[in-house]
């Protein structure tokens, strides 16, 4: 049902923004090179621009106006410019601050209004052309104990303490074991700081095991990885699985073998292939088209704007990065219902399962 739920979405917005000859899309983002804000979303736009070269390549007739809308700008001022009340779609903003304004403005000219990175406030339950791409973390938080509850029955749930005062993981792991206390599932709770003796005892011999730390800080994830090492000297035959977060990602590339060694599972949403022979292929024609390569951050911000431009310009269903499934928010808009379940396999090797 949700997948057709899904294809009625796509295809009402197909419908809805090719009704004329010509497609009008607006950016408006900070645009401009004296910040990161603006280095990131300057990178996001060109991405977009790769996408709709192709798209014109493939016979879309696409006008795009871009708009440098800054921190400290006003919104208003942007929106009575020349040719933003006659844009069929609309990227932006990056700020929450200009979200209400700009999405009123689009409900008054039937914009479609896709705001392309996380903000916070509920206006997606309120304007229905309103499409937002990031989802909220609680929905992600949610989602992500849904996906436990049902990707890993029969595992022995052990939940690591890592005293980490930095860490916002805790939320996620207090509604964690409630999920497993509403479903009578006995799980253990240790401390990385307990000897290894007792540490140990957390762990079942002859059952699964399910690792999850309340710290997606790289210290952490060094620490728990050096213990769960003295755990496995001690019993090799014992499984070991961990179940991470988004932001190991960052440190993927220097503990692949600990990720594939302890079966690593990591709920994101974008996951960045670099050996991907279609992600190369951007990242070259990204430097030959502006002499300069994307910059070293997760997610690449350019094979993002090429994601967005490739599906809700040229209703494409296939991404490099960033997974785009829209639901409709019941007297609202839509929001983005897709993410990835990263696997690091012990044979080796790394699989992305979209749900």
């Amino acid at each position: 049902m949700k997948r057709l739920t899904s294809f009625f979405i796509a295809l009402i917005l197909c419908c809805n923004l090719f009704a004329q000859d010509t497609l009008k899309v607006g950016v408006m983002l900070p645009l401009h090179k004296i910040d990161g804000d603006g280095r990131r979303m300057l990178e996001y736009y060109r991405g977009m621009l790769l996408g709709i070269e192709e798209l014109k390549k493939q016979g879309k007739n696409i006008v795009v106006h871009a708009w440098n809308l800054p921190a400290n700008a006003d919104a208003r001022t942007v929106l009575i410019q020349k040719g933003a009340s006659d844009c069929n779609i609309i990227f932006g903003p990056l700020y929450s601050k200009y979200v209400s304004v700009m999405a009123d403005f689009c409900k008054a000219y039937n914009i479609k209004l896709v705001i392309p990175f996380s903000i916070t406030g509920d206006h997606v339950d309120h304007y229905p052309n309103i499409y937002q791409v990031y989802q909220p973390q609680s929905w992600i938080d949610e989602t992500t104990v849904q996906r436990i509850m049902i990707n890993f029955t029969g595992y022995h749930p052990v939940i690591v303490n890592c005293n980490d005062t930095l860490s916002r993981k805790g939320s996620f792991t207090t509604m964690l074991k409630q999920a497993y206390d509403a479903r009578g599932i006995q799980y253990n709770v240790t401390n990385i700081l307990n000897p290894d003796d007792t540490f140990e005892k957390a762990f079942s011999t002859k059952r699964r095991n399910l690792v999850i730390i309340n710290s997606g800080r790289s210290p952490e994830l060094t620490k728990i990885i050096t213990k769960l090492d003295t755990l496995k000297a001690h019993n090799p035959e014992m499984e070991l699985t961990m179940f991470g977060y988004n932001e190991w990602l960052m440190y993927a590339k220097y503990n692949k073998d600990n990720f594939e060694k302890y079966n690593v599972h990591l709920p994101s949403n974008y996951y960045y292939n670099e050996n991907g022979r279609q992600v190369k292929a951007l990242e070259d024609k990204y430097y030959r088209s502006f002499h300069e390569n994307m910059q070293y951050a997760l997610p690449r911000f350019a094979i993002t704007g090429y994601d967005h431009a490739m599906y809700f310009l040229g209703h494409t269903t296939r991404w490099l990065q960033t997974p785009l499934d829209f639901d409709k928010v019941p007297g609202g808009g839509y929001r983005n219902n897709a993410y990835y379940l990263i696997h690091y396999k012990p044979t080796g090797g790394v699989e992305a399962v979209k749900y």
